[in-house]
């Protein structure tokens, strides 16, 4: 692993106390070059995390509070008429920034949600019939408060799918809560990577190598979850890629340029669970079907 990155996560740990688990998961949810949805109580460090990672990597970083009554172009932006030229130009939203923190993402409206697929998708948006291609690297990171909070709205199984991993903050520890009340928690954040240094790490996890067996085990896991009949939603074909890109990226992080099983098995609940279920937004809710999935899967053939 690169010893810059390794100082990118250590300071994470430091910034985020007590979450060395999802410090990782979010690294590699980056270097996988996907998105990735915080579910979780507000409060819980979300917006913290989202906010160092920009710092540490030197990316431009903007945060978009979502509401109900946000529309498509304050996220995407407007054309706007300049008297001076008689013309109209383009003015780019938020969505136009290296790191984009969707904050509250199911209190927007299904109009103003689906506006991110195509820049999720696709890395690019559209207005005004002229394609606008978006920064790399572009991460879209979205925080979700439960469902049973007032003025939430469920997202859709196709928005669900967009996001290649899902993973919860939780409580910190009665220590942890203590040194942050004492101020132990890491606040002076400097950039670490450069973008280029960024591109080239993940140019890298591209080219961890996937043995046989280990990606049999990736196609086994994906297929019991389509002839278990006991999963609400099968994996997609956009799922399995997921979770072969995030399990490259796990084991760079493990300091290895090949993935073993264990690999997949430690990203698999991040990547299918959300995509599973027929129901996401309930905190707390667990990684069940994911680990009902692992069981039934031998990984050694």
């Amino acid at each position: 692993m690169n010893d810059k990155l390794e100082t990118v996560i250590q300071l994470l740990d430091e910034t985020l106390l007590d979450k060395k688990s999802q410090v990782r998961l979010a690294v590699t949810c980056l270097l996988a070059k996907g998105h990735l949805l915080l579910e979780d109580l507000p409060g819980m460090g979300k917006t913290t995390l989202a906010s160092a990672l920009a710092k540490l990597l030197g990316l431009d970083y903007k945060r978009v509070q979502f509401t109900s009554d946000m529309l498509p172009a304050d996220l995407i932006g407007t054309s706007i008429f300049n008297t001076a030229s008689g013309e109209f130009s383009f003015k780019k939203g938020p969505v136009f920034s290296q790191i984009l923190l969707a904050d509250e993402i199911n209190r927007g409206s299904s109009r103003t949600q689906s506006a991110l697929l195509e820049a999720m998708a696709e890395y690019q948006v559209s207005a005004d019939k002229i394609t606008y291609q978006l920064p790399k690297p572009f991460f879209v990171i979205a925080t979700q408060n439960p469902q049973d909070q007032s003025g939430t709205f469920v997202l859709p199984e196709s928005e669900l799918d967009r996001f290649t991993m899902r993973i919860e903050i939780g409580y910190p520890s009665r220590e942890a809560e203590r040194l942050m009340l004492t101020g132990g928690q890491k606040t002076d954040l400097k950039a670490i990577l450069s973008t280029d240094e960024l591109l080239v790490i993940q140019s890298d996890v591209e080219n961890t190598k996937v043995s046989e067996n280990a990606m049999n085990y990736l196609l086994d896991l994906v297929e019991a979850t389509r002839s278990s009949g006991k999963i609400p939603n099968p994996l997609s074909p956009r799922a399995t890629k997921s979770l072969l890109a995030c399990a490259r990226a796990w084991a760079y992080l493990k300091k290895r340029d090949y993935v073993l099983p264990d690999d997949i098995q430690a990203v698999f609940p991040y990547v299918a669970e959300h995509r599973m279920r027929s129901g996401v937004g309930t905190v707390g809710s667990g990684n069940s079907l994911s680990r009902m999935i692992i069981e039934m899967v031998d990984p050694i053939k």
